[in-house]
C-alpha cells in the first residue's frame, strides 16, 4: 500500500502543479479501489487535493491566498483530455473569455463530441453537452469563441461597441484559420468575421 502512495505522489510531483489527475492515471500502480484508497490517504494527509469528485490535483500556492484551485477551464480541459474528446465553451463563458461579459457564470456549458456530463465543481458546475461534429470544427481558438459568443448575443442584438471587440480579438487569428472557420458560421456571423479578414488583407497591403 504504502508504494502505491509514493507511486501515485512521485507522479504528481512531476507534473506541473496543479495538474487535474484521475484514478485511471495510476492503474498501472495497482487496482482501481487500490488506488482510491491511495488517494484519500495522500488527501487525509494534505499531500494533495480532491479538487471534483475523482479528481486530484497537488495545487499551486499564492503567497497571499494559498492554495489556489484549478480553474474552471482547466478542470474541463482535463476532462476532455482524458476522453479524448474535443470541446468549446459556449454562453457566457465565451463573453467572458472576449472581454465582452464581466458575469462569471455559476454553471459552464461546453459543446463536446464525448459523453454528455454534468460535473460539479464547489459551487459551480461543468455542463459537457453533446453536439454535432460541425460545431468543433472550428480550428480558431479565437474565432470559435467568436462564433458562441456572437450566437449567444443573437443576430438582431450585436451592438457596433460588441463587434469592434470581436473584430480587435479576431486580428489575433491566424489568417487560414479565420478562413477555415468563416466557412462553418451562419451568414450574419460570416459577415463580421469577414471584416476582421479584410482588415488583415487592408495592413498587409498597406
Amino acid at each position: 500500500m504504502e508504494s502505491i502512495d509514493k507511486h501515485i505522489i512521485g507522479k504528481i510531483k512531476k507534473a506541473r502543479r496543479g495538474s487535474v489527475f484521475f484514478i485511471e492515471d495510476f492503474l498501472r500502480f495497482g487496482s482501481s479501489m487500490a488506488v482510491g484508497k491511495a488517494l484519500e490517504r495522500l488527501v487525509e494527509k494534505d499531500e494533495i487535493s480532491r479538487v471534483a469528485r475523482g479528481m486530484y490535483a497537488c495545487l499551486k500556492t499564492h503567497e497571499l491566498f494559498g492554495k489556489v484551485q484549478p480553474t474552471v477551464e482547466e478542470i474541463a480541459k482535463a476532462i476532455a483530455k482524458r476522453d479524448k474528446a474535443r470541446i468549446t465553451p459556449t454562453g457566457v463563458m465565451a463573453l467572458n473569455a472576449l472581454g465582452l461579459s464581466t458575469q462569471i457564470p455559476l454553471n459552464i456549458v461546453y459543446l463536446t463530441d464525448g459523453s454528455a456530463r454534468t460535473v460539479k465543481i464547489g459551487k459551480r458546475t461543468i455542463k459537457f453537452k453533446k453536439t454535432s461534429p460541425k460545431n468543433l470544427a472550428a480550428i480558431g481558438t479565437i474565432s470559435s469563441l467568436v462564433v458562441q459568443a456572437l450566437k449567444e448575443i443573437g443576430k438582431d442584438k450585436v451592438t457596433e461597441d460588441e463587434i469592434k471587440i470581436i473584430l480587435t480579438h479576431l486580428k489575433k487569428e491566424e489568417s487560414h484559420r479565420l478562413e477555415h472557420d468563416i466557412k462553418l458560421a451562419p451568414e450574419w456571423i460570416r459577415i463580421i468575421m469577414r471584416k476582421a479578414l479584410n482588415n488583415q488583407d487592408n495592413e498587409q497591403v498597406v
